[in-house]
C-alpha cells in the first residue's frame, strides 16, 4: 500500500507539477504568476457571462420573486 501512495506522489511531484518548478525559478513576477492570471481572467469572463444571463432573465420576467419560489424558504 505504501508503494501505491508513493506512486501517486511521484506522479504529481515529478510529472503534473513539474512545469510549476520552471515558474518558481523565474525572476519576473508577472510571468511567474501567469497561470494565476489565466485563471483570474477566466473567472472574470465567467462572472460577466453569469451577470448578463441574470439580467436577461430579469428583463424577460422569467425570474420567480415569490416568497415560496424556493423549497428551503
Amino acid at each position: 500500500m505504501k508503494a501505491f501512495f508513493e506512486g501517486i506522489e511521484n506522479l504529481f511531484v515529478n510529472g503534473l507539477f513539474a512545469p510549476f518548478d520552471f515558474f518558481r525559478e523565474m525572476q519576473n513576477w508577472w510571468t511567474a504568476n501567469s497561470v494565476n492570471w489565466i485563471f483570474a481572467i477566466i473567472g472574470v469572463i465567467a462572472l460577466i457571462y453569469w451577470l448578463r444571463q441574470i439580467r436577461l432573465f430579469e428583463e424577460r420576467g422569467e425570474e420567480d420573486h415569490s416568497v415560496t419560489a424556493h423549497s428551503y424558504l
